[in-house]
């Protein structure tokens, strides 16, 4: 019996163990990435920059919104959010009310393809199989039929009514403490919804300092951000990989992103001129896999510093 059974009871086990952690401990287990860049002009004083990103608030997660309201005790400058805020039609109100005390703060957005259409069930090792085909999102698949048509609009008038800023394929500008900030923002590349086109040119010779901000870093967007000559971008969507393999990383993107750039700052390059990028592993899952590993949730303090 030992024989026959032994080895696979064991392996159950171990799998088993492995999903109560995943989806019971890890995709609660929210954090916390500080991290420094420089990129202000010399001797400017230091900006922070709270990037929530991935929240994919479905109704009753009470923990999630709790952790989201305790990070405005961090009293940042401006608040970044790179989109993917709902995996529920019926979020959007527990989303407005868990970003509430942010929302008193200087801040902007874009979205993500799960704020405009509800996800759906699919087998995770599609991400793996696109990801051999080259395959992400729209690019390169079929459009999707039957999905769930997010309320989006009303999360939009929550953030505008707030003060924060649209950066939907558009510009925006915020002064802080007589630093005037530009904010180049653009659709979702996931669902083909960017028009780099209508933001194209670069940063204006009045602002002080400009960064871009995208929710899926896709390579095209990041080149022309790069090209252009921004000195950082914000991104999310790939939810750090989300199952990733301890001591080796990340196996999937969902973008054409490669895996050693998943989440955290790294640098891009494009027609010789480099930017940061840094890259959200966000707070939240698909609704249908609710499970993380080695990939905990997280919100990211950004100091942006003077260039030496």
């Amino acid at each position: 019996m030992r024989a026959r059974y032994g080895v696979p009871l064991g392996i159950t086990a171990v799998a088993a163990a492995g999903l109560l952690y995943s989806a019971g401990f890890e995709a609660r287990s929210f954090r916390l990435r500080r991290v420094t860049i420089p990129v202000l002009p010399p001797r400017a004083r230091p900006l922070r920059v709270l990037q929530v990103s991935d929240i994919h608030m479905v109704s009753g997660q009470r923990k999630k919104q709790r952790w989201l309201r305790s990070l405005a005790g961090l009293r940042p400058d401006f608040v970044i959010n790179t989109g993917d805020n709902l995996s529920d039609p019926e979020g959007v109100p527990e989303v407005l009310d868990a970003l509430g005390p942010l929302l008193e703060f200087p801040g902007a957005y874009v979205f993500g393809s799960n704020d405009y259409y509800g996800p759906k069930l699919r087998n995770p090792a599609r991400y793996l199989l696109e990801k051999t085909q080259g395959r992400h999102g729209l690019n390169g698949n079929a459009p999707a039929v039957g999905v769930v048509h997010n309320p989006w609009e009303d999360l939009r008038d929550g953030f505008d009514a707030a003060g924060w800023q649209n950066l939907t394929n558009t510009r925006g500008a915020l002064k802080i403490d007589g630093l005037e900030v530009e904010l180049t923002g653009l659709d979702d590349p996931h669902i083909r919804r960017d028009r780099y086109e209508h933001v194209a040119g670069g940063p204006s010779s009045s602002a002080d300092f400009s960064m871009g901000v995208v929710h899926a870093p896709y390579l095209r967007t990041l080149d022309a951000f790069t090209s252009d000559g921004y000195p950082l971008i914000l991104a999310g969507h790939t939810h750090g990989g989300q199952l990733c393999i301890p001591f080796y990383g990340a196996l999937v993107t969902n973008c054409d992103l490669d895996t050693d750039r998943v989440k955290g700052l790294s640098r891009h390059t494009a027609e010789g001129r480099a930017s940061y990028l840094h890259v959200s592993a966000g707070c939240g899952t698909n609704r249908y896999t609710p499970v993380r590993f080695a990939c905990p949730p997280e919100a990211s303090l950004l100091t942006l510093v003077g260039k030496e």
